[in-house]
C-alpha cells in the first residue's frame, strides 16, 4: 500500500498535469517546476520527501532511507549531487537528441544552438521528474530494464543501476510513469522506441493497472 501511495504522488506530477505549459528553454522549464512543485511531491526514484531551502530543492533522506553510493567525490569533496534535487529527463536528452540531425554535428551543445525542436523536447516538462542528483547522474543515458539481484546501492532506495550493462531498473511505483512518458514522447515527437522496450513499457502499464485495481478492491 505504501508504494501505491507513493505512485499516486509521483503520478500526480505527470503527463496530464502540465499539458498546456510549453517552454523553449530547459532552464525556464526548471525554474517553473521548482516554483510549482506540489508540497507533497516525492523524489522520482527513491520516494523521498522534498524540502525547499530558499530557491533550492533538497531530498529529506530520513523519509526514504536513501544513502549515497558515493558520499565523497574522487577529489575528496562531499558529493553535492547527493544532497540536491535535479530535474531528470525520463527519456534522456541523449536518447531523443541522437535521433535528430543536429546531434550528429556536435551533440547536445549543437542541438541547443541550432535546433528549436531539440530545445522544445529538452524543455518538455512532461518528460521531467525531480530526482536526487547522484541518481540522476548514475542513470545517465542508460536504458530502462530488469536486473537480477536486490536493490542495495542507495540504502533503501529501490533502484538498481548496472554500469557494465548500462541498464537501470526503476522502483515498481515509478514504472508506469516511465512507460507513459516514453509513449507520450513517441506520440508527440515521433521518438523511436525499440520493439523490446515497447513490450517492456506496455507490461509495466498493465502491471500498474492490475495493482491499482487490486488496491481499489481492498
Amino acid at each position: 500500500m505504501t508504494q501505491f501511495i507513493i505512485a499516486l504522488l509521483i503520478c500526480g506530477f505527470s503527463i496530464n498535469s502540465y499539458a498546456n505549459e510549453q517552454f523553449s528553454r530547459f532552464s525556464s522549464a526548471k525554474k517553473h517546476l521548482i516554483k510549482t512543485l506540489p508540497n507533497n511531491s516525492k523524489s522520482f526514484y527513491c520516494g523521498c520527501d522534498i524540502k525547499r531551502q530558499g530557491k533550492k530543492l533538497v531530498p529529506d533522506v530520513k523519509s526514504c532511507g536513501y544513502v549515497p553510493r558515493n558520499a565523497m567525490t574522487r577529489s575528496g569533496n562531499p558529493n553535492a549531487r547527493a544532497t540536491r534535487i535535479e530535474w531528470e529527463h525520463i527519456v534522456s536528452a541523449w536518447e531523443f537528441g541522437h535521433q535528430l540531425q543536429c546531434w550528429q554535428h556536435g551533440g547536445r551543445k549543437n542541438c541547443i544552438k541550432v535546433s528549436p525542436q531539440f530545445r522544445k523536447m529538452e524543455a518538455d516538462i512532461n518528460n521531467l521528474a525531480p530526482a536526487i542528483g547522484e541518481i540522476n547522474g548514475d542513470r545517465s543515458n542508460y536504458r530502462f530494464g530488469m536486473l537480477a539481484g536486490s536493490a542495495n546501492q542507495y540504502g533503501r532506495c529501490q533502484i538498481k543501476v548496472n554500469f557494465k550493462q548500462r541498464l537501470v531498473e526503476p522502483p515498481l511505483y515509478a514504472r508506469k510513469r516511465i512507460a507513459d512518458t516514453y509513449f507520450y514522447m513517441q506520440k508527440t515527437y515521433g521518438l523511436n522506441i525499440s520493439n523490446k522496450q515497447q513490450k517492456l513499457f506496455k507490461a509495466w502499464q498493465n502491471q500498474a493497472l492490475a495493482t491499482q485495481k487490486t488496491n481499489s478492491n481492498l
